[in-house]
């Protein structure tokens, strides 16, 4: 399926053998129904932007569908893991930059152990981790700094020092991907902490300079194409970085 072009408005036909299907950017349940041989009816799903349909599995026998596409500017989807910037502070929260046409609002309370009395004194400025609680075309998109079904923070929250690269949308999912090999390359040879955001930030934390110019470096030479995103191309770059 990951070699199939589509384009907006087609109907896309999914296959029936997973227990729960996610849909991610590009795609949304339509309201109209298509017929299926083992059902009456099942929901029909388009296709909102031009891309390749991808997927990737997901827990319990879960399949995650999306469009990948060449767009530039994020589009929040709910679900979507994203790095942003505080921009400014109100009584309720804070508004963030995820790099998208619209701020988004981070509740006061959308954090660990969070209480009306006591809540993270965040600056202009901050860099949080968080995850896309509520995406509307229509409406400004909530985010929060915790799993919904832990209430715990699971890695998301403020993110202190370190350095954040802006990369393509298709790589930053990439990342994400335990398969996609140039993450587990680096650290074989770097150590360092990392937050993938699916706007288009990448965030790591090294111990030295020179590691995180080498990090840098090869993961903007991945997304540019100059490097191979391939174990031994990887290896040889980031070794030459460090020399």
């Amino acid at each position: 399926m990951s070699t199939t072009l589509v384009l907006p408005g087609d109907s896309i036909s999914l296959p029936s053998s997973f227990k729960s299907v996610v849909l991610g950017p590009g795609l949304a349940p339509s309201s109209s129904r298509l017929p299926a041989p083992s059902s009456d009816e099942v929901p029909s799903i388009i296709s909102t932007k031009l891309g390749l349909m991808s997927s990737a599995k997901g827990k319990e026998r879960s399949e995650q569908f999306w469009v990948e596409g060449r767009s530039k500017r994020y589009i929040p989807a709910q679900k979507d893991m994203v790095l942003g910037t505080i921009i400014a502070r109100h009584a309720e929260g804070y508004r963030v930059d995820l790099g998208s046409s619209q701020m988004a609002q981070l509740d006061g309370l959308a954090f660990e152990g969070a209480t009306k009395r006591s809540k993270p004194n965040l600056k202009v400025g901050t860099l949080v981790y968080s995850r896309v609680a509520l995406a509307n075309r229509d409406m400004e998109p909530e985010i929060e700094c915790i799993d919904p079904n832990t209430g715990k923070a699971e890695g998301f929250g403020e993110l202190k020092g370190g350095l954040v690269v802006s990369c393509s949308l298709q790589l930053c999912r990439h990342l994400l991907n335990p398969k996609f090999i140039v993450l587990p390359t680096l650290a074989a040879t770097i150590p360092f902490e990392i937050a993938v955001g699916l706007n288009g930030r990448v965030w790591f934390k090294t111990e030295t300079v020179s590691e995180s110019i080498a990090l840098k470096r090869v993961i903007e030479g991945v997304d540019s194409g100059d490097i191979k995103p391939d174990k031994g191309a990887v290896d040889r770059a980031v070794k030459e970085y460090l020399a």
